[in-house]
């Protein structure tokens, strides 16, 4: 769904103008006076609102604490053909988010408008994720049912509010990205961005300067300057997932900032301060990422001064039925259907099974019972878990992988061949992302 804006201004010309510099990236609205814009308050909220300061029958600056009452989450950008400094200070006083001068190139108007909507989407999943909180602290839990779980939040509670660095640890698909959104959501920082980068998911030569900018002609392709990460998050919250999978050299590119609190763009001579907190995630084990030299150790008590591992699924099973029960009230409003819950035997099928994506592969395992369910319950035939073979754990299992891990090795051949070999066919099956699937492939040897 496109994000929302409205635009205020009595110039025809210059909204039809804003409209089409925007309407490939948004929904367009329109006002063309402060009375038509007081009429659209009783309506839904925008999520940024471009605002004259000049109309006909108002000051734009007097709107604006009207509209942040209405639409408290609706950013505003305000716009003056004679803009001044106190005009200006006076707008943020107000509660606008920026304040532009015109006339304004096309490409600031959009990146201004961009970070509006960040902030408001960003805002949102804030509250979103403080109420989820509220009601999954302590023993009355209603998704996190689990002591193992209880527990992590608890520490999350705990160690939100500081500005130590957090590696957050489990396998993937245990909830590792939600683990960082409460952090920066309980932190002092939940006013700032948090910006997440998946360090597997970019090439070597590119990672650098999405992490810490680059100047223009800096290589091949680079035609203007870049903002990275780092600046990005200025303020707020950088998350810096499947970091193992980083490459070495980049590793001490990021020590050197980390220590010195400051960044250098790739082919710059200029550096900046940084100002925001780390936090990180991988789905390896540290001891054995460091020994098979995918993580650095100096870089690795860097960013541990907290560790926070989630458990897999597997072993937390009393979390299965209320994350299930969540899972199904989500996708069957989202479907319009009228699915309310499971029959006995696929819950029993659900709470059986070991999830080797975890959490998000049993997610994943709702949505599409719910596309399926032909009734008002989940029966075991609408799950493809309950039509699938059980585990086996083979009679002598190699003796370099624990128990555990043999049955994961296990699960990943059976999807494999389930899938007649489509890699990203059985990442999907396992709920778990291509990458991470090709890595376990290698690290368990496994021949496809």
């Amino acid at each position: 769904m496109k994000a929302k804006i409205l635009i205020v201004d009595d110039e025809r010309d210059l909204r039809e103008l804003l409209a089409s510099v925007l309407e490939d990236y948004y929904d367009v609205a329109q006002a063309a006076s402060g009375g038509a814009l007081r009429q659209c308050l009783s309506q839904e909220s925008p999520d940024v609102v471009l605002l004259d300061v000049k109309l006909p029958d108002a000051d734009g600056l007097d709107l604006l604490p009207q509209i942040k009452k209405s639409w408290p989450e609706t950013e505003v950008i305000v716009l003056s053909g004679h803009g001044t400094v106190t005009m200006a200070v006076e707008a943020g006083r107000r509660g606008a988010y920026n304040f532009l001068t015109k006339p304004f190139e096309n490409e600031k108007l959009l990146a201004d408008v961009k970070c509006a909507v960040d902030r408001k989407q960003q805002s949102e999943e804030n509250v979103t994720l403080r109420r989820a909180l509220e009601t999954m602290s302590g023993a009355n839990s209603p998704i996190f049912r689990s002591a193992a779980m209880q527990d992590v939040i608890r520490t999350v509670e705990r160690i939100a509010p500081s500005d130590a660095p957090i590696l957050i640890t489990g396998e993937s698909g245990t909830g590792k990205e939600v683990v960082a959104d409460l952090v920066h959501s309980l932190s002092a920082r939940s006013k700032g961005r948090i910006i997440k980068i998946n360090c597997a998911a970019l090439p070597r030569e590119l990672i650098e300067s999405e992490l810490f900018g680059s100047v223009k002609g800096a290589f091949t392709g680079a035609t203007a300057d870049r903002e990275g990460l780092f600046r990005q998050a200025e303020g707020g919250t950088l998350l810096l997932d499947e970091i193992s999978e980083m490459p070495i050299d980049t590793q001490s590119k990021l020590l050197r900032v980390l220590q010195d609190q400051e960044v250098r763009p790739v082919g710059g001579k200029t550096t900046y301060k940084t100002n925001c907190r780390i936090l990180a995630a991988t789905n390896r084990k540290p001891p054995l990422a460091i020994k098979d030299g995918k993580l650095r150790e100096d870089l690795f008590y860097r960013i541990s001064a907290i560790s926070v591992h989630l458990p897999p699924l597997r072993e937390r099973r009393d979390d299965i039925v209320p994350l299930a029960n969540s899972f199904l009230k989500k996708f069957a409003a989202q479907a319009n259907r009228d699915i309310r819950n499971f029959r006995p035997g696929a819950m029993e099928r659900l709470t059986a099974f070991d999830w080797p994506g975890n959490v998000r592969q049993l997610q994943n395992e709702i949505q599409r019972a719910v596309l399926l369910c032909e009734g008002t319950e989940v029966d075991a035939s609408d799950l493809s878990v309950a039509s699938a073979p059980a585990m086996e754990i083979p009679e002598e299992l190699d003796t370099n992988f624990t128990l555990l891990e043999g049955v994961e090795r296990n699960a990943i051949v059976q999807m494999l061949k389930e899938s007649n070999g489509n890699k990203l066919e059985a990442a999907k099956r396992l709920g778990i992302g291509r990458q991470t699937l090709y890595n376990k492939i290698k690290a368990y040897g496994i021949d496809v």
